[in-house]
């Protein structure tokens, strides 16, 4: 698989690629690692070894060694991180705010506006760049042999918790568990007014807009896109606003926000998906400039990852990370709930 143009990359949220191969009745006895490698377009021999020793090759369902030699009918899968993109990567002091390290892994807590990884107009000032300034004293940067390993993104606009791969070990397996889907990720958004039922599960493939293909939509017959599901539940009715809890069970592009706008309620102030209009409420100009007022204070979709939790790639043990509302979130949530005691 060659190196994923800007477009292809953006519409991965979840930086894993996963091949599926029957073997051919008339197949001789080979290495996997070696059957694999003459079967994946630029993947080096490497890597696929790497996968195996993380326990991300499957025979039949069952993880095998690179030793593994395949056999007629087998059923080979493997999930591979996806590789690092062509850019040079160029460490940049910029302060990030780190939740958790060790040498396997990095958890922080991402700020609104910070783009994740360097891509075309967004080059410099990333989580990415800040990393490698980061890691810059450490032993084996200073050997070429660390770089972030992304698993999963959030939004430029989107805060909250993210986790980073620091080796390539930590990468494969979190890659697997991302694709297995045994992650736990909580969202808090605010929503336009009160979804019903007030709990439930949003489903619908999503690809890109075939209009604007800088945003994402939802095909609910699976023509185009990828499946995709969200759970969700109301956890405090504000008016003509609704504070969400969301549960992803899968992890596409802008997924929150696509499938919150095909319900029709798009997120507060997010303006690719029609938020940041007035959609609710009453025409009296001063609830208008109270809105717009609340715009001012959240200049961006309110999205926040509240909760992240995994498996440690190497000990095992199950990791919780949790993140405060950030104070643009919460002082709009207290201006809404201060508005709405008021008019009752």
């Amino acid at each position: 698989m060659p190196y994923m143009e800007e477009e292809e990359l953006e519409e991965q949220q979840e930086l894993f690629e996963h091949h599926r191969f029957k073997v051919d009745p008339g197949q001789s006895l080979v290495r996997i690692d070696k059957y694999l490698f003459s079967r994946l377009t630029n993947i080096s021999r490497t890597r696929i070894q790497n996968a195996a020793n993380a326990g991300n090759i499957y025979v039949n369902g069952k993880p095998v060694k690179p030793s593994y030699k395949v056999k007629p009918g087998d059923l080979v899968q493997i999930v591979l991180p996806s590789p690092p993109r062509e850019i040079e990567l160029i460490p940049e002091d910029i302060p990030i705010d780190i939740v958790y390290e060790d040498d396997d892994v990095i958890v922080v807590n991402k700020q609104s506006g910070m783009v994740v990884h360097p891509a075309y107009g967004n080059y410099r000032g990333t989580l990415v760049n800040a990393l490698m300034w980061h890691f810059s004293h450490l032993p084996h940067f200073e050997k070429g042999d660390l770089r972030p390993g992304l698993v999963h993104r959030l939004d430029k606009n989107t805060t909250g918790i993210m986790v980073v791969a620091k080796n390539e070990m930590a990468l494969n397996r979190l890659s697997r568990q991302f694709y297995e889907r045994t992650t736990d990720r909580l969202y808090i958004a605010l929503v336009w007014g009160i979804p019903d039922p007030p709990e439930g599960t949003i489903t619908g493939h999503i690809g890109r807009n075939v209009r604007d293909r800088k945003i994402m939509q939802v095909f609910p017959d699976g023509s185009s896109g990828k499946p995709a599901v969200t759970h969700y539940r109301v956890i405090e009715d504000l008016g003509y606003i609704s504070i969400v809890e969301c549960k992803l069970e899968t992890g596409r592009t802008h997924q929150i926000r696509a499938h919150f706008s095909h319900i029709r309620h798009p997120l507060f102030n997010d303006e690719e998906y029609g938020g940041d209009k007035i959609l609710k409420g009453t025409t009296f100009s001063k609830y208008q400039q109270f809105v717009k007022n609340c715009f001012n204070i959240l200049p961006r979709q309110a999205l926040h990852a509240r909760y992240l939790a995994f498996d440690h790639p190497v000990t095992g043990k199950r990791l919780e990370f949790d993140s405060e509302l950030p104070d643009d979130m919460k002082e709009v949530i207290v201006k809404w709930r201060s508005y709405l005691s008021g008019r009752n």
